[in-house]
């Protein structure tokens, strides 16, 4: 009998790398996914600490070498990736990645809404609570050439009280990140 497809997903994160953590964990042990590894364009970010505590390899890269390609496809192709997953990363995807990789992306809000170049993290957040919103989440998306405007996947939302603070409204959303995104990330590579 043939064995399953084997699939490695390479993520690429700015930040803290919460989201890249709970994925890296989420596919632990399954035989059919697995995280190969962590890039990105932050030599700062807590992202790629998190990726090696968990024996997953990662690179760092600047603007040159990301609008040129050929350093990141080299690192997908040695790593064997299959599918690209955001977990945080700022930066439009040129076209190199998105005709190469099936490429998905999750945003800290109810797309359309507060989308776009510049909105991200806690700005996103802030800018929630300032138009008054009661309610919040996710979309997770497929990448185009464009911010936030790939075919939506999934959207959850959670309530917010107007006294929720920033950090709030952010802690919620993230709950809703770990809990959504390692699972609609499997759905969406076995499907």
């Amino acid at each position: 009998m043939e064995s399953p497809k084997k699939f490695n997903i390479a993520i690429f994160a700015s930040g803290n790398g919460t989201n890249a953590e709970a994925i890296i964990k989420y596919f632990l042990g399954n035989e059919q996914i697995s995280v190969c590894a962590l890039l990105s364009n932050n030599p700062s970010a807590k992202a790629s600490q998190r990726a090696e505590n968990l024996d997953v390899p990662s690179y760092i890269f600047d603007k040159p070498q990301f609008l040129n390609g050929s350093m990141i496809l080299d690192v997908l192709k040695k790593a064997q990736a299959t599918h690209i997953v955001l977990a945080g990363f700022l930066w439009l995807i040129p076209d190199y990645l998105i005709n190469t990789y099936p490429i998905i992306n999750i945003h800290p809000s109810l797309l359309p809404k507060f989308g776009g170049k510049g909105m991200y993290g806690s700005k996103i957040h802030h800018a929630v609570k300032e138009a008054g919103e009661f309610i919040t989440g996710i979309t997770i998306h497929e990448v185009n050439g464009n911010f936030d405007e790939g075919k939506i996947l999934f959207q959850a939302s959670i309530a917010i009280e107007t006294s929720d603070s920033i950090e709030q409204i952010g802690n919620k959303v993230h709950a809703l990140e770990y809990q959504h995104y390692p699972v609609v990330i499997e759905n969406w590579i076995l499907k």
